[in-house]
């Protein structure tokens, strides 16, 4: 039997029922019963049955950080996908993001050793892979390096990724996987589907900052494929296409036929916006919506490569024009 933790986020749900249209048997965690309905959203852009589907689920309500709750969800379990993780560019939310990303993934580890499972599965990010020097496509290969200035969020994943070797340590095979900006359906109120939520209702503000896009169905496949193969001990970046901020805004609101965001921001206004931002929020005790690190990124012109892992499983990433139209498409269907 297959474990998902994250199952009733971006990943997880695509994951999920990706999983069960091949006839798996899985468990998967959640933490409010609320969050099940998401799931649901999902599975109807795939299938007019997607009650059929998601009732096909063993739902085991537990949270990373609840020992007692997880041992109940491992039981007969062979498999492990690890989607779950907290997300935040707010430095209030460190020591919590530390709590479910790393503390987190120890305690899953730990479980996995204990149970001896087959096979684990890690979703990281192309946050912990090291930045080139020399302007040449970013591999596997590129290290982290300590001395350089990271977001919290990187951190606390690099964290997770050091628990997820030392399972192989340990003896249960492994594969990471390192998707650049996850673009997909059903969570239009944060993450990536805010984006297109905002250049639907209007968003007038882009940067020229190039970094790796990735469908989530591309993602959720590739686990699969890998979880499904021989590979084990590694990790693989997932990109589709390197783009820029502008490209993409552009084609969502060109797919979308509303009109283009149309004020540049360029880095100095960057860097003013977010120390603006972090000073209205300490004053007003409010979450930033921008940080340091996250109005550097969209500013940065960073290529990465995807050869590995097109290479070890015969892979083709879907264009990321397709991904853009499917997931407005959806976003129309939902409104």
């Amino acid at each position: 039997m297959i474990l998902v933790t994250g199952g009733t986020g971006l990943v997880g749900s695509h994951l999920l029922y990706h999983l069960i249209t091949e006839n798996n048997s899985v468990k998967a965690i959640y933490r409010e019963k609320s969050n099940l309905q998401k799931v649901k959203r999902v599975f109807s852009y795939y299938t007019d049955d997607f009650e059929l589907y998601f009732n096909k689920i063993d739902w085991v309500l537990a949270t990373l950080n609840d020992i007692m709750l997880l041992q109940n969800a491992f039981l007969d379990i062979t498999k492990v996908y690890h989607c779950a993780a907290m997300v935040s560019f707010n430095p209030k939310d460190y020591r919590e993001m530390r709590k479910n990303n790393i503390k987190g993934t120890t305690n899953i580890v730990n479980l996995c050793i204990s149970n001896q499972i087959d096979k684990l599965c890690y979703v990281s990010s192309i946050a912990t892979i090291e930045r080139s020097l020399n302007k040449k496509s970013i591999t596997e290969k590129n290290f982290w390096n300590t001395s350089v200035d990271k977001s919290d969020y990187a951190i606390t994943k690099h964290g997770a990724e050091m628990e997820v070797w030392r399972a192989s340590q340990e003896g249960i095979d492994i594969v990471i996987v390192n998707p650049g900006v996850i673009l997909g359906s059903g969570f239009w109120n944060k993450g990536t589907g805010k984006l297109f939520s905002k250049i639907y209702n209007g968003f007038k503000y882009y940067t020229t900052g190039i970094t790796g896009f990735v469908g989530v169905t591309d993602v959720v496949k590739v686990m699969i494929k890998l979880m499904n193969s021989d590979l084990k001990n590694d990790r693989f970046i997932l990109v589709s296409e390197n783009a820029s901020f502008k490209d993409v805004f552009f084609t969502i609101a060109d797919t979308f036929k509303v009109k283009r965001p149309s004020k540049k921001v360029s880095k100095f206004l960057s860097e003013v916006a977010w120390k603006i931002d972090l000073l209205k929020s300490s004053v007003l005790n409010s979450v930033p919506i921008l940080s340091k690190h996250s109005a550097r990124a969209s500013q940065n012109k960073n290529l990465f490569s995807s050869k590995k892992i097109q290479t070890a499983i015969n892979y083709n990433f879907k264009p990321l024009s397709e991904t853009i139209q499917t997931t407005c498409k959806d976003f129309l269907k939902d409104q």
